[in-house]
């Protein structure tokens, strides 16, 4: 089923502080499924772009639309967001997921089962989620991101300093849901994580976006200056 999210329209989007363009101008179209990796060096705009798109700050010039429509609170409760740091209620692993599901009234029992099981943390439902490891808090907060099936699932370096048995579980969990036609857009500094992920890459430096195109010839043959000086480990200033 086509993702009515999609495509999605950044058309002059700017973010000014003090003077400052932390995004430029910046045009940006995402029209196909799958997973979009948004790679760049620090301040290049990443996460304010994210978070831009997940309607958690308003740009000072510009525009962004969802499948023709621009931002509204029905378009951005159809999404879900991923932090690099988890945030977690006081209360048990179980709780932390029941307490999503009772807010929007649709209390699922199974559902809360279902995820449990998806991020490999059955065994602790009962534990305070406090008490998690990292790698285990960031599998909680991915599996309370997808209960509500989001259209849209945006997420912001959320493996990194992961466990590897952590990260690869929740990468697994994102092809699955990426193929059952959830839209995905990730920002990553793991270049590992991005060749073994993404199907196009969003690249950023400065503000805007320098470069766009499918994975495999982004890492075989980029096209613009920055993206190469960037693959080769130059720093871009």
């Amino acid at each position: 089923m086509p993702n009515s999210l999609l495509p999605i329209t950044a058309h002059q989007v700017s973010i000014i502080r003090k003077g400052r363009r932390l995004l430029n101008s910046l045009d940006l179209t995402i029209t196909n499924p799958g997973i979009t990796m948004i790679m760049g060096p620090n301040g290049a705009g990443k996460s304010l772009l994210l978070r831009c798109l997940h309607g958690l700050i308003s740009s000072d010039e510009g525009e962004i639309h969802f499948g023709q429509k621009p931002m509204e609170a029905k378009i951005r409760y159809r999404q879900s967001m991923v932090f690099q740091s988890p945030t977690l209620l006081r209360r048990s692993v179980y709780a932390n997921l029941a307490f999503v599901l009772k807010d929007r009234r649709m209390f699922d029992p199974a559902k809360i089962d279902h995820a449990l099981n998806m991020v490999g943390l059955t065994h602790l439902a009962t534990q305070s989620a406090r008490l998690l490891s990292g790698g285990e808090k960031q599998r909680l907060v991915l599996a309370r991101a997808l209960l509500t099936d989001p259209d849209m699932l945006f997420l912001d370096e959320a493996t990194s300093n992961l466990d590897p048995a952590s990260t690869k579980i929740i990468e697994d969990i994102l092809r699955k849901v990426s193929q059952a036609s959830t839209k995905i857009i990730a920002i990553t500094h793991d270049l590992g994580q991005a060749k073994r992920l993404a199907d196009t890459i969003v690249f950023m430096h400065q503000g805007r976006v320098c470069e766009q195109t499918p994975s495999d010839a982004f890492f075989d043959q980029p096209i613009s200056k920055e993206a190469r000086a960037f693959l080769k480990g130059d720093l871009l200033l």
